[in-house]
Formats: C-alpha cells, sequence, structure tokens
C-alpha cells in the first residue's frame, strides 16, 4: 500500500487494503451527464470536477465492484475524499444506488468503507436527496435479508455517516477518525472534540468497535462469516454447564467434550479475534452439580461471586466473538454483552449476555438490536440470563426503562429465528424474563428464577428477616421447580 495513513488512504488503498490480492472488479453505472456546471449551474464547478478528477485518476467520490475479503465475496464501495471532500453529488448517488443494487441483485453483504464530508453543495438540493435515494437502498437491502457492513475512516460527517455510515447493521471505525454528524466547520466553536471522534462515539454506542488497520481485514473477514447470508441454520446448541475452580477450559468451543477460547469486547480494538478470556475466574464443566435443596439455598448459590458468569459461558461457547456494541441511542450498558460468535465448527449464533448487574435500559436497547438483526439474517440467538432485576434507579426511569423492556419482550416474541436460553444465576422478574425464550428456557443448577427476590417479597408481606427463607421455598424459584412448573424445558449439569 503506498505510503499514507490507513485513515487517509485513498478509495483504491482501503479497497486494497481488505481484498489484497484476491482482488477487485470495479463496476460503473450507465453514463448519466450532468447539465454544464450542474444542475445548479454553479460558477466554477465543472473545472472543480476536472481538477479533482486530475488530482485522484477518479471521475466521482466513490469506486464500487466486486471483490473477496479473507474467503468473503462481498460488494465493495469506497469513497474518494480526495475527489471534493468525498462528497455526495447526484452521480454519486448513481454510483451507491447501482452499488447497494449489485449486492441485492448477486445476493452478497454490502461493505461500505466510509469517507465523507456530506452533500455537495454545488449542486443543490439534487445533492441532498442522494441521502433518500442512499436510505431507500438500503432498505431493500434489509429487507432481502443481507448485511451491510460501514468501515469509517477519517473524515466521515455529515450526510454519508447519516445514512452508508451510521445506517449499516455493523459499524467499525479507524482510531484516530473524525466521525460526526457536523463537520468541522459546521459544529459549535466549543465542542468537545471528543464526541465527533470514532473512540467518542464508540464511548457513546454508536460505533460497534475501533479497529486497528492492521487488524481490519481478519475483522471483517469474521462478520462477513458471521452475518452470511446463510442458508437455514440449527437453533443455537445449549451451552455446557460451567462450574467455578481448576484448569483452563480445553479445545472444543461449547460442544460438551471441551472449551474453546473467544475474544472480549474492547473498546479500541478489533474484537474479533480468537484470544483466551481473561476477564473472569476459570471455570471447568460441571457433570454432576447436586441441585439445591431449598429456595434460600438456590438463591445463595445464584449469588455466590465464584459462580461462572457470563463472559466464561461465552468463552467456552464461541471459538471467536464479535461484539455490537451499544444502544444506538448515545448509551451503552457494560453489564450486557451482546454481538455475534463463530462456533468451533464455524456455526454463527447470535448472543445477548446479562453479567449479574441490573440491566440498564441501553442495555435492553442493545439487546433488542441485536435480536432483532439476527432474525432479519436467519441467524440463530443465544440468551445468557443473569441479572437480580432491570435497573430501577431515578436516571433508568427517565432513560426510559420501561418502554427499553417492553422493546426487549417484543423483539423475542417476534423472532422468527430460534431462540435458545440459558439462566446461569439470578433470574430476577421481568427484568431477566424479557431475555427469556419462551418454551425453549434451560436453568443451571446454581440458579434460581423468581416473579421478585424472596426478600422484597418477604418486605411487601411484612414477614420479619427470618422468614426469607420460608418465602424463597414458597415461590418455588430453584432450577428443579422451574422445570415442574414448565417454564424451563431442562437443567444443565
Amino acid at each position: 500500500m503506498p505510503d499514507a495513513t490507513p485513515a487517509r488512504a485513498t478509495a483504491r488503498e482501503a479497497i486494497a487494503l481488505l481484498t489484497g490480492a484476491a482482488g477487485f472488479t470495479e463496476h460503473r453505472p450507465p453514463p448519466s451527464p450532468l447539465p454544464p456546471d450542474g444542475p445548479l449551474g454553479w460558477a466554477g464547478y465543472d473545472a472543480a470536477r476536472e481538477r479533482a478528477s486530475a488530482r485522484t485518476g477518479e471521475e466521482e467520490s466513490v469506486v464500487y465492484g466486486t471483490g473477496v475479503v479473507g474467503d468473503r465475496a462481498c460488494v465493495l464501495l469506497s469513497f474518494e475524499f480526495g475527489f471534493l471532500g468525498g462528497s455526495l453529488g447526484r452521480q454519486t448517488g448513481d454510483r451507491l444506488a447501482a452499488a447497494y443494487e449489485l449486492a441485492l441483485t448477486r445476493r452478497l453483504p454490502l461493505l461500505a468503507l466510509v469517507a465523507t464530508g456530506g452533500s455537495r453543495m454545488q449542486e443543490g438540493m439534487v445533492a441532498l436527496t442522494q441521502l433518500q435515494r442512499v436510505a431507500a437502498a438500503s432498505v431493500r437491502l434489509r429487507a432481502a435479508g443481507l448485511p451491510q457492513i460501514a468501515v469509517v475512516r477519517d473524515p466521515t460527517t455529515g450526510g454519508g455517516w447519516a445514512t452508508v455510515g451510521a445506517g449499516a447493521d455493523v459499524v467499525l471505525a479507524l482510531p484516530g477518525a473524525q466521525v460526526g454528524f457536523a463537520g468541522s466547520r459546521v459544529r459549535p466553536p466549543d465542542a468537545d472534540p471528543y464526541a465527533y471522534s470514532a473512540e467518542g462515539q464508540f464511548a457513546a454506542g454508536q460505533v460497534d468497535a475501533v479497529v486497528p488497520a492492521d487488524e481490519l481485514t481478519a475483522t471483517v473477514t469474521h462478520w462477513l462469516r458471521a452475518l452470511g447470508p446463510h442458508e437455514e441454520l440449527p437453533a443455537a446448541p445449549v451451552p455446557g454447564a460451567l462450574s467455578a475452580g481448576g484448569g483452563e477450559p480445553g479445545a472444543g468451543a461449547g460442544t460438551g467434550a471441551g472449551a474453546g477460547t473467544g475474544s472480549a469486547a474492547g473498546a479500541g480494538s478489533g474484537a474479533g479475534t480468537p484470544s483466551a478470556a481473561g476477564a473472569e475466574p476459570t471455570a471447568d464443566r460441571d457433570p454432576a452439580a447436586p441441585l439445591p435443596e431449598t429456595g434460600r439455598e438456590a438463591v445463595a448459590r445464584a449469588r455466590d461471586p465464584r459462580r461462572p458468569r457470563a463472559e466464561a459461558y461465552l468463552a467456552d461457547y464461541f471459538a471467536v466473538r464479535l461484539p455490537l456494541h451499544g444502544d444506538r441511542s448515545g448509551s451503552t450498558d457494560p453489564g450486557l454483552l451482546c454481538g455475534f460468535g463463530l462456533r468451533a465448527d464455524g456455526q454463527p449464533v447470535a448472543y445477548v449476555a446479562q453479567c449479574g448487574t441490573p440491566t440498564r435500559p441501553a442495555g435492553y436497547r442493545a439487546a433488542a438490536r441485536t435480536i432483532r438483526l439476527a432474525d432479519r439474517l436467519g441467524i440463530p440467538v443465544l440468551t445468557l440470563v443473569d441479572t437480580p432485576g432491570a435497573a430501577n434507579d431515578a436516571e433508568a426511569e427517565r432513560a426510559g426503562a420501561g418502554a427499553a423492556i417492553a422493546d426487549t419482550f417484543a423483539a423475542i416474541a417476534a423472532a422468527r429465528v430460534p431462540v435458545t436460553t440459558l439462566v446461569i444465576g439470578e433470574g430476577g422478574s421481568g427484568g431477566a424474563l424479557a431475555l427469556a425464550a419462551p418454551g425453549n428456557t434451560h436453568v443451571t443448577v446454581d440458579s434460581y428464577f423468581s416473579v421478585i427476590a424472596p426478600e422484597l417479597a418477604a418486605a411487601i408481606l411484612k414477614r420479619p428477616p427470618s422468614e426469607t427463607g420460608a418465602t424463597a421455598d414458597q415461590l418455588r424459584l430453584r432450577p428443579q421447580d422451574l422445570v415442574d412448573l414448565g417454564f424451563a424445558r431442562s437443567i444443565v449439569g
């Protein structure tokens, strides 16, 4: 690749970074000439276009065609920022619409490498309405069950960010890239520059991962493998039971004979290559753990800090994990992990996993986003339930806790793909139930599920604390109770 930082690479350099020796076949839309000096007759516009073409070697601000990334065919479109700031004019719209149509016709995923300053002012409203064309083309691709991945380069602003970039199913960003709707010349003079950076957008839940250039090909390849398109996929297998203790999991990634490793979600990394999970104590498979004898014991075991948590289960289940980050509404919940993963046999599965903390509205919105994306792409879903309940502080109420929980219930209820649930710890009321699959929920021996925490139930019933245990028994919240009641299909382990 020629000397250029990856974030400021030309359109063709950005394509070559991903396709390498596999190559790229360029396509062009049918000719559609502009009137002299464009649709507005803007004096000097033709001359500006000629200078941009001489400087970049391009006819417009977008190059598109077919290529192979890793081992996956896709349609690529790449913006040339050196051509009038990568701006969108009518002929740019022609190329973008043609790229989406090419993906639709060939049933290929669309990979957009974005670097743009927004709509081209020399074409006025004709330029601005190209955003509507892009949005319509994107909707058609979604309806066909085809994935869209965006890699946002430096800079990605204006309408290009608000359509091709932020409108993609998965948004990856190069480190240090300027990313935001407002470009540097139109934002308030005292605006915090971090908010308009790739890292700031990641922190706000608008970008799924910040990926160094040398990790980009591997990360995009994993995403293309995970998102498909696929033929009909089987349901996600129920994870094997784990117990706190001894050695590292062995090879096998959730097969029941051993355990693979998967990458943890991480700010500022591609988060798509295999790595050992080191975020919590190691866990072994637990083939014959005893069932709790009382409700109090079931609750105590679920709350035991030594019990395996979501991170351990996901590391055991997947060979590769590809996190989705944030709710796309400005917030994140570190207590809920979601994304897509590849098992050792290559099967893709979407996952949503609670980490034992009260789930916040941003977490439920991220969960609903993940489930709906998986459903649209025909990918089975695994949910891991482990929460004392939904966050109930004032900030959670202001952030729309009720609506976010309702939306998660609706996402699971509407899912056409199979959803598999394993309760791995606390099943705290509706905040946990929102992620449970009706008719396909399983429980571990160190879990419980209850309409309300026994301490709160005793308080509501005006019972002394000494009767909390008896209240827990009355609630029939043990794993074996949940099977007897028909809520759970099986006890794992």
